[in-house]
């Protein structure tokens, strides 16, 4: 971690963009990068507890929304006990100058960041238009849209930059925006 010099905490709805952002940021500084997900040791532990084809879980398709739910209700009682858990986990292997950690999700990701790694934490906000997300293949879906991992940051307000992600000029303003945020 001696090597870390800023860690960037993108933060989104689902189908907001925030993996096209952060995918665009590390291409951009490339070996100085990482991507960090918070979501990997989660689903990493829920696999092995159900047997669950992992590399399935990871991606972005149908078999991950079949557990989702459920997902989401067992690390919130991780949280509740230890709510750095997951974040502590996702960091064990952060070894590069910058690290993006492409989702966070909840006011507590936040908290333990910046508890941890003070002055090097830097928060952004992604943004979209539900019709965008529903073009992106979001639905909302009860149980998972609107509970506190995807609705947590809703309002939070100490964002270092937001950005609007709704169509390819917005997406090539934000990254500019960050490049300049950020110095890369």
């Amino acid at each position: 971690m001696e090597n870390v010099k800023k860690i960037i905490l993108i933060s989104g709805k689902r189908k907001s963009g925030k993996d096209h952002i952060s995918a665009t940021l590390q291409n951009i500084v490339r070996d100085r990068s990482q991507i960090v997900r918070i979501s990997e040791p989660i689903k990493t532990e829920w696999a092995k507890r159900l047997n669950l084809n992992l590399n399935e879980l990871l991606s972005d398709g149908p078999y991950k929304e079949k557990y989702r739910k459920d997902m989401i209700e067992w690390s919130e009682d991780v949280r509740a006990k230890d709510y750095g858990y997951f974040c502590r986990a996702a960091m064990l292997h952060a070894h590069s100058e910058i690290i993006i950690v492409s989702d966070i999700r909840r006011k507590t990701d936040i908290k333990y960041f910046l508890e941890t790694y003070g002055v090097l934490v830097h928060t952004v906000r992604i943004m979209a238009k539900d019709e965008i997300r529903i073009e992106r293949g979001w639905h909302f879906t009860k149980g998972v849209d609107d509970v506190a991992s995807e609705c947590d940051l809703d309002d939070y307000t100490q964002w270092d930059i937001v950005l609007q992600n709704n169509y390819a000029e917005d997406s090539g303003a934000g990254i500019k925006a960050l490049r300049e945020k950020f110095e890369f």
